[in-house]
């Protein structure tokens, strides 16, 4: 028996990112929104690592590696793009305004990432770039629990989250250049 796909420990901080995402929607649903936004900054944490850690297996084909960018970028849409979007909507985010701003984020963060799969296609054995080009994605997983836990006693916290929403899609496309942190160096990775 053969099932499609690749299976090395290559992908599985990918995995571990998305089950945290599926598990932080479900707590998310039950009104556990410390656990859920929790489960977003985990998702954060393993997708920090997971470049580096495929880039420590040196016999990886060009299949392999072209799967593990798929597969980043497909999971970073639901962890990074649908799933906060989706928490803000729980935490009041709704009304006219408030579904255009979850659309537009969810949107702006899957253009970005088609956009950046865009650019690793084309820098195809040039080594990790330096920069980025607009807010990564995977930055909500650091901005929403700091704003959770700086704003949520606030009666402005569900206007906070709508705006947000809105400045970070915004950031998703704007064309700037931020710089790549390399967690390579940290782990002594090569």
């Amino acid at each position: 028996m053969r099932f499609i796909g690749f299976y090395d420990y290559t992908v599985v901080l990918t995995y571990m990112s998305l089950f945290f995402a599926v598990v932080g929607m479900t707590r998310a649903l039950q009104g556990d929104f410390k656990l859920a936004v929790l489960c977003l900054f985990l998702c954060g944490f393993c997708d920090a690592f997971d470049g580096t850690v495929a880039r420590t297996k040196k016999d990886r084909t060009v299949d392999g590696k072209n799967f593990g960018i798929q597969l980043d970028s497909l999971c970073d849409v639901i962890c990074f793009g649908f799933y906060p979007a989706f928490l803000c909507y729980l935490m009041g985010v709704d009304g006219i305004l408030g579904i255009i701003l979850v659309f537009g984020y969810t949107l702006c963060a899957l253009i970005r990432l088609a956009f950046f799969n865009m650019l690793e296609g084309k820098r195809e054995g040039e080594g990790v770039a330096k920069y980025y080009r607009g807010l990564p994605v995977t930055m909500i997983a650091g901005i929403f629990p700091l704003v959770y836990v700086t704003c949520r006693g606030l009666t402005s916290f569900v206007m906070i989250l709508h705006v947000m929403l809105g400045i970070v899609a915004f950031l998703f496309i704007l064309d700037f250049p931020v710089p790549k942190i390399d967690f390579g160096k940290y782990l002594h990775v090569k």
